[in-house]
């Protein structure tokens, strides 16, 4: 089981630290949903962050971690899924300056790390892609994929 969570723990390293490299580097500014769904990548990875390091769970503590790992891809799951839905119909949602946009940029954390946590771009905006796929449909994928070894920690009867 350390393996997983040390698996989660620098898949949620690596996403965070690719999204700083395309803000910083490239100038993609993250929208609101940007921004949740790097707090679901930093949750999720700090949770197993925690079970690895700081307090090596048995059985219940696992499947404790792998419940809250779970609930963090599943949320970053719905976030992408969202984010992806938006950038195909644009005239469905205006995201700009938008209620979201105030109560993010208004928690502790977004004034703590602002070139983290901080929404400033418009989520109808496609300025990356890869393989066709555009950054939330990239997440999307990494969310369902740390969903499901979040799940097989929770469910293995190891």
């Amino acid at each position: 089981m350390k393996l997983l969570f040390l698996i989660i723990l620098l898949s949620c390293i690596g996403v965070l630290g690719y999204a700083q490299y395309l803000q910083h580097v490239e100038g993609l500014l993250p929208c609101p949903l940007c921004v949740a769904q790097r707090l679901a990548y930093w949750l999720l990875g700090l949770t197993a962050f925690v079970a690895l390091f700081l307090h090596n769970p048995k059985r219940i503590g696992r499947r404790f971690y792998g419940c809250l790992m779970s609930v963090f891809a599943f949320a970053g799951t719905v976030i992408a899924a969202r984010h992806a839905w938006l950038i195909r119909f644009p005239e469905s949602f205006e995201c700009g300056i938008s209620p979201e946009e105030a109560f993010l940029n208004a928690l502790p954390i977004a004034e703590w790390w602002p070139g983290m946590f901080e929404a400033n771009g418009d989520c109808a905006n496609v300025d990356w892609k890869f393989l066709s796929l555009t950054i939330p449909d990239w997440s999307l994928l990494a969310f369902i994929s740390l969903g499901s070894l979040a799940l097989y920690t929770l469910l293995s009867k190891k």
